[in-house]
C-alpha cells in the first residue's frame, strides 16, 4: 500500500511547512491526485487520517482531496478531450461504456491518449 508512504510524506511536507511558517496548527491541506497517478484516493486519506494525529500541528487539519477529470488527446487532430470525451452531438455514435470506446468531441478519432494527470500535488494549506 504506497499510500501510506505518499500521506506520510505529505505530512512530513506539512509539519516542515508549519515550522517554517511559525505556525502552531495545521487547519487545512488541499491536495490534488491525477485520475492516471496510481493512487487509491480513499486509501490515500484513509492513511493521512490515521497518521495525522502523532503530530500536534497536524492532528486536526481536515484533508481535501480534489480528483480532476481524465484528459485525453487526440492523435490525429490534438484536441484535449476531458472525461465526457465522445457525447457531443456532432458525433452521436460516439457514446462510450468503457475507457477504450471514447472518441475525440473534435473530429470523432478514437485514437485518444491520457494526457497528463498523474499528479499529486499539494494546492493549498491553511495554517494558524
Amino acid at each position: 500500500m504506497h499510500e501510506l508512504s505518499l500521506a506520510q510524506n505529505l505530512l512530513d511536507q506539512l509539519l516542515q511547512l508549519s515550522k517554517q511558517h511559525d505556525a502552531k496548527i495545521v487547519t487545512k491541506a488541499t491536495v490534488i491526485i491525477g485520475p492516471f497517478s496510481g493512487i487509491v484516493v480513499e486509501s490515500f486519506a484513509f492513511g493521512f487520517n490515521a497518521i495525522k494525529q502523532d503530530h500536534p500541528p497536524t492532528a486536526t487539519a481536515d484533508l481535501i482531496l480534489e480528483t480532476p477529470a481524465p484528459e485525453y488527446i487526440c492523435l490525429d487532430c490534438n484536441t484535449i478531450n476531458t472525461g465526457d470525451a465522445g457525447t457531443t452531438n456532432e458525433h452521436p455514435k460516439a457514446v462510450y461504456e468503457t475507457i477504450n470506446d471514447k472518441l475525440c468531441s473534435a473530429c470523432g478519432s478514437s485514437r485518444l491518449s491520457p494526457s497528463g494527470g498523474t499528479e499529486l500535488i499539494l494546492k493549498q494549506l491553511e495554517m494558524e
